[in-house]
């Protein structure tokens, strides 16, 4: 698409706020991103410029004069869900043409998915890559002010977004992007491709916004990655361990998390500072994704079984109650048995307490994609279903020795299951449900666990003595 000379993104953002704020009443703005973390946070950021240009926002799609959808492409299930989705909403488009429609974040950075876009959903207006955040303004502005009838820019920018300003969706926990992109091309992944390469913000942007989190009330400061682990390194400065000591020091009640981690980056130092810090969570989320180096090493995953069980080593070690969880791939192309029975042997050493356990979802564009597969995909759902067995026994097992403890807990709220009860996380990551009222939501409270399930623990709150 070729444009009319488009101005700097600040001065889009007050021509269209000058644009909107005369209509006869102000026009409402629909917002659902999907996916990981990462693009949540991408949402906060879009959900902050909608309303910097003058959209009041609103949780009902009929009300919107513009619908934005910010897409995921880590499996095809995600993109599927954004097809039926767009296809649902056809009739909105042809009742009021006016309706801008806007697609974003990592599927549109696809140019096949573009393509398919333009050739079966003519209506869509906008479409951005995985730069939404960076582009959402200069396409409003083309869109509205030029009459760009279909603007659209799949480009993927270097540049990161600072001083956005951001519609957070929780008042006590936050994301905090530390990075963006990804160097390691796992052959299964797609990200690198559209997210672009690694660049990591500057630790004095991090710091300044995390303090005022804190200084805000936050209790949950999640920080991001693609890879974590990796940070610092595109600019040779401050690494991800020396990041969480400085994020550390600053005084307030809260606990800092942060994923993804990459084991082949997560050293002893990562180690010590998670164990060294007062406000870390004593939680580590370290996808592992098989337990046949064979597999690893077509994954292009670069550490072996033998390292990540030394990681693990190293941390237990040190606390044996530390809490662990992972990712795991099932049935990547030619899997065998054999490769399959490395995986829950390494599953049974370690001891996870949660695991995300996925089927291999093809994704066009990566390596894995071309690979040769001769496991049907029975058997593949039958392998699925053996390494959740075996997680859930282990997971009961691992839950025992919580009972009779007091876990420090996060309270989110009122339980979804169970009229009267309130759940929350505790250091550990481990769900906990527990007897309280609505006031003690984003607070930290004292549970002492009475009884331990294979997904969560239930207790009540500790009362003064």
């Amino acid at each position: 698409m070729q444009y009319t000379e488009i101005p700097e993104t600040t001065e889009c953002i007050a021509a269209v706020r000058s644009y909107l704020s005369g209509l006869p009443e102000q026009p409402l703005a629909y917002l659902h991103s999907f996916g990981c973390q990462l693009n949540v946070a991408d949402g906060e950021k879009l959900a902050g410029l909608l309303t910097e240009m003058g959209y009041g926002l609103t949780g009902d799609v009929n009300k919107a004069s513009l619908i934005l959808y910010n897409t995921c492409a880590v499996r095809e299930h995600a993109e599927d869900r954004v097809f039926g989705t767009l296809g649902s909403i056809k009739h909105l488009k042809t009742e009021h043409p006016d309706l801008i429609l806007c697609v974003t974040g990592c599927m549109t950075a696809q140019q096949s998915v573009a393509d398919k876009i333009a050739a079966s959903y003519p209506y869509v207006d906008i479409v951005l890559g995985s730069s939404a955040v960076q582009r959402l303004a200069p396409m409003l502005y083309a869109h509205l002010m030029q009459g760009q009838g279909h603007a659209w820019d799949i480009g993927t920018y270097a540049d990161i977004p600072e001083g956005v300003p951001v519609i957070r969706e929780s008042p006590f926990k936050a994301a905090v992007p530390v990075m963006y992109g990804c160097n390691n091309f796992c052959t299964y992944c797609i990200v690198p491709y559209v997210r672009g390469r690694e660049r990591s913000r500057k630790p004095e942007d991090v710091l300044t916004e995390v303090q005022t989190l804190v200084s805000q009330g936050y209790k949950e400061i999640m920080l991001l990655g693609q890879n974590v682990n990796s940070y610092g390194r595109d600019s040779g400065g401050m690494d991800f361990p020396a990041l969480l000591r400085e994020i550390d020091r600053i005084p307030g009640d809260y606990w800092i998390r942060f994923m993804s981690s990459h084991p082949k980056d997560a050293g002893t130092d990562l180690m010590d500072a998670i164990l060294g810090c007062t406000h870390t969570a004593k939680h580590l989320h370290l996808p592992v994704q098989s337990g046949s180096n064979a597999i690893l090493k077509r994954m292009n995953r670069n550490y072996t079984v033998e390292k990540y069980l030394s990681q693990v080593k190293y941390l237990r070690d040190r606390c044996p109650d530390f809490s662990l969880t992972t990712d795991l791939i099932v049935g990547f192309p030619d899997e065998s048995e054999e490769d399959f029975q490395a995986t829950l042997s390494l599953v049974r050493q370690v001891r996870f307490d949660n695991m995300y356990a996925f089927i291999y979802s093809k994704r066009t564009g990566t390596k894995a994609a071309s690979m040769p597969d001769s496991t049907p995909a029975q058997e593949k759902s039958e392998r699925m279903q053996r390494l959740l067995s075996l997680q859930r026994e282990i997971a009961v097992e691992n839950n025992r020795r919580f009972v009779g403890r007091t876990l420090t807990v996060l309270c989110d709220g009122e339980s979804h299951k169970r009229t009267g009860m309130m759940t929350g996380r505790s250091s550990e990551n481990m769900l906990v449900e527990f007897s309280g009222t609505a006031a003690m939501t984003g607070h930290f409270v004292d549970v002492v666990i009475t009884e331990s399930h294979s997904g969560k623990l239930t207790g009540s709150v500790r009362t003064a003595s």
